[in-house]
C-alpha cells in the first residue's frame, strides 16, 4: 500500500481511506458486518479510517473503536490509533 503525509501531521497513512460514515444508524447497522470491513481494510493495508462523532449519532465512533481494538498489530509506530484533527 502506498503511503503519503496526512497534511503537517507527520503522520503517514494509506493513500486509500475508509470512510464510515454510513456505519452504525445511517446506514450498515450491521455491528459484526462493519468490524469485519474494517479489519478487512487494514489487513489491506489502508490505516487511514475517516470517522466523526456524527456519523450516525457517534456509533460509527464506536464501531470503528471496536474494529480498531481487534485489529492485528504489526509492531511498526504507525499501527498506532491516533486521532488526525484539522
Amino acid at each position: 500500500m502506498r503511503r503519503r503525509y496526512l497534511g503537517a501531521t507527520g503522520m503517514s497513512v494509506s493513500v486509500i481511506a475508509l470512510g464510515t460514515m454510513n456505519f452504525g444508524g445511517w446506514g450498515n447497522t450491521d455491528r459484526a458486518e462493519t468490524v469485519r470491513m474494517i479489519r478487512g481494510a487494514v489487513d489491506a493495508g489502508i490505516d487511514f479510517i475517516d470517522t466523526a462523532d456524527v456519523y450516525g449519532a457517534g456509533q460509527s465512533e464506536e464501531i470503528v473503536g471496536r474494529g480498531a481494538a481487534r485489529a492485528p498489530r504489526r509492531g511498526r509506530a504507525g499501527d498506532q490509533v491516533r486521532p488526525a484533527r484539522r
